[in-house]
Formats: structure tokens, sequence, C-alpha cells
């Protein structure tokens, strides 16, 4: 085992300029001795790299640049034997290694070697391995979630945009939000108007009515769609045709996309039920059990930031802004950060402010009051919101309690400015 706790131990360097297949390694030992080599991601090779170091003695601090997820199996070994490692920013590096070499020329020893020089000067990051933090379940759930819904709404643009105006035009006016199931399930069963007034209207309804469900008026509903059936605007497909069964394999493929959502949204409530964080921020308003899911996927444990500051960088909702001699440049989002933690606190935000009553909704209404139709305004209002969210759900975690609704109201009078008042106490 590496000794990682000994003061006066001995300090060996150690780059990991990672790759698909191979890896460029370049370690510098305590004495100053270099050490050059290639490993590929496989098990030996992995142990030999173990094995070596060991070999070494004292201390190895390992610096990789993440690509991909082709670091994790390398970076898991060595932090399971006993190893320091810490990451590298890959835009920092591209910055450094055009500084050091005065070109943008690149390869992977001149990578590895850049990685050392950033190491042995401290420009590195922490780096989590989610496996051994605890969240690598939750966040493997929720970017398959993320896929499979990123997929669904390809195929849903797809029916919407090309099949519904060639086989059945007149039912784009039923198609109210993407839960609704009955849609697809009616469309499959009746895909063209001539699947529809083979049937007198009578039949059509008694077919038709366990698809669409229970709903109010559905008799009438389902008559207005029979009767506009008679004069469609569809092309003139017949029953029978390849056309038509390719259609019904686009809906059949779009449904079983929405059963595998669902049984990833069940699949998490399920698996999170218990969690105190995840309870928390699902009291937040506008988060729901997928942002909530994405949230604690992507930050992993809250608490490792000591301050709100760290964490809205981390989402990137840090301010920067460029200046050189008397020009400045106006301050924006750095967006340097995690953008799927960023789009989760954004669509939380979005639904936040529709609420009747919230701390979010009142500092949405105050910035835009000026001009309440202004797109940029609105915009930058929106943002501030979503990192007033970001800033809140860290405090709700930090300190393990719930939201509460206008915390701030709940102080003595006058103790909060109305402008830096929060939803809660971070």
């Amino acid at each position: 085992m590496a000794n990682t706790n000994h003061p006066i131990a001995a300090l060996h360097w150690v780059a990991i300029d990672v790759a698909r297949y191979w890896n460029a390694v370049l370690v510098e030992t305590a004495s100053g001795q270099r050490h050059r080599f290639r490993m590929s991601n496989s098990a030996a090779d992995m142990q030999s790299l173990i094995d070596f170091l060991r070999g070494l003695g004292g201390r190895c601090l390992v610096a990789l640049e993440p690509t991909g997820d082709y670091h994790r199996p390398i970076a898991h070994r060595l932090l399971t034997s006993g190893f320091e490692v810490v990451s590298i920013s890959s835009v920092a590096q591209s910055r450094f290694r055009e500084a050091m070499f005065n070109s943008w020329d690149k390869n992977d020893p001149k990578d590895a070697a850049v990685i050392l020089e950033m190491l042995k000067q401290g420009r590195t990051q922490r780096y989590v391995d989610p496996m051994l933090a605890g969240h690598h379940d939750i966040q493997e759930l929720s970017k398959t979630y993320y896929q499979i819904s990123r997929a669904r709404t390809k195929v849903q643009h797809a029916i919407i945009n090309h099949h519904v105006p060639l086989y059945f035009p007149e039912m784009h006016k039923y198609w109210t939000s993407t839960r609704n199931e009955w849609w697809v399930k009616f469309m499959i069963e009746f895909p063209t108007p001539a699947h529809v007034r083979r049937y007198t209207c009578q039949e059509f309804i008694e077919l038709a009515s366990p698809v669409v469900g229970r709903r109010v008026h559905r008799v009438a509903k389902l008559t207005e769609v029979w009767e506009c059936c008679a004069d469609s605007g569809a092309l003139p497909h017949d029953p029978q045709s390849v056309a038509v069964q390719t259609f019904l394999f686009t809906l059949r493929h779009y449904q079983h996309l929405n059963d595998l959502r669902r049984q990833l949204e069940e699949q998490a409530q399920n698996l999170l039920a218990s969690d105190a964080d995840y309870i928390n921020l699902m009291s937040l308003p506008g988060v729901g059990p997928i942002n909530a899911l994405t949230i604690l996927a992507e930050a992993g444990n809250l608490r490792r930031f000591g301050h709100h500051r760290q964490f809205l960088k981390y989402c990137g909702f840090d301010l920067a802004k460029s200046q050189s001699g008397v020009q400045r440049g106006r301050e924006r989002l750095s967006k340097r950060g995690n953008a799927r933690l960023r789009l989760a606190f954004w669509l939380a935000a979005v639904v936040a402010i529709r609420a009747r009553e919230n701390s979010f909704r009142e500092k949405y209404d105050r910035y835009v009051s000026s001009n309440p139709k202004d797109p940029d305004l609105k915009r930058i209002a929106l943002t501030a919101v979503a990192a007033k969210m970001a800033r809140v759900a860290y405090g709700m975690i930090k300190k393990n309690q719930p939201y509460r609704q206008f915390f701030e109201q709940s102080l003595p009078s006058g103790s909060i400015p109305l402008n830096r008042a929060v939803g809660a106490p971070t």
C-alpha cells in the first residue's frame, strides 16, 4: 500500500495523458529521474503501473486529464490502491501547453509533460470517484434517463413534423402534451383516416373508447374525429402499405421509449425515497423527481463544497468579465461548470416563477418590473433566479433542512434587506 500520510515521505509525481486505447505515462521520482512509457486500458497494464509506483516507495501524487469516461477505471484502481489522484482541466491544460511551448502543436508525450508541470505547480482540481463517493448508481440512472429522453424527443419530432402531416393531419390538434399516452395508443390502432372510416360512427366509438380512456365528452371527441376523416387532408395511403407499417413501427418505438422513461422514473423514486437530500430538494419550488435526481447525480455530495460560491462556480453560475486597460467588458456567466446541473436549476426556475407565491417569483418580478416585455431582461432575471435556486439548494442540503417558504419574512422586520432576501438560509 502506498504511504499517503507520512509527512517526510519522498514525493513522486505521476502524469497520465488518458486516451481510448493507450495512455502516455510520465513519472518523475523524488530524485528527479523521469520514466516514460505507454500503457493500455487493460487490467494487466493498470496493475503493472500500480506495482511500479509501489516499488518507488514514499508518496505518489497522480494527475490525469479526464477524457470521456476512459479515465474512470484507471483512476478507480489507483484510488483503491491508496494513491492520491487529482484531475487537470482540459481548458487549462490547452492554455498552459500553448504558453509552455509557444505553439498549438500537441501530442501525447507533450501533453503528459504539461500535466506533470501543472501537477508540480498545484494547478489541479479535486477528483471525486462516483463509485467511491456512493452516487455512481444515481449518476448512471440520471444519464440513462437523459439519453432515453433525447431519443424520445427525436422520435417525437419525427412523428409530429413528418408522419402526422402525411398520414393523419387532423389528429395534430389533439396532441396536447408529451405525456398524452392515449394519443399514441389511438394512432397505433387508427394510423390513417382510412382505418377510421372503415367502421360506422357507432362502431368506431365502441372500439376507440377503451383507447381514449374515461374522459369527459369522449363520445363527442370521437364523433368529431370520425366526421373529419370523411374529407381528410392526408395522403391516400393503402392501410396495408409499407409506408403505414413504417409509421406504426415509429409509433411503437415511441411508446417503448415512454415505457422506459416511466420505469426509470419509478426506479429513481424507489432508490431515493429515503434519501434525506432528495426529500429536502423535493420541497424546493420547481424541483421535481427528475430535477432532484439530476442535481444529486451531477453534484454528488454538496457538503464537499466549503461555500455556496464554490458550488455556483461548479454549476457555471459564477460571473466573469474581460478587462483590458480602460476597456471593461460586461459581466456574464462563465458557463465553465456542469452544463446539466445548470440546466436542472434553469428548468426548476422556469417552473418556480410560474407559481403564485414564493421568493423566487418575487425576485423575478423585481428584475423585470422596469420592462416586463423585454426578452433580454426576462432571460437575465431567469438566470438570476436559477443561480439563487442553486444557492438555496446548497444551503438546504448543507444544513439538512427542507425549504421554508418566505424564510426572510419570519425574521424580525428589517433584518434582511429585500434585495438580499432568499428562500432558505445559505
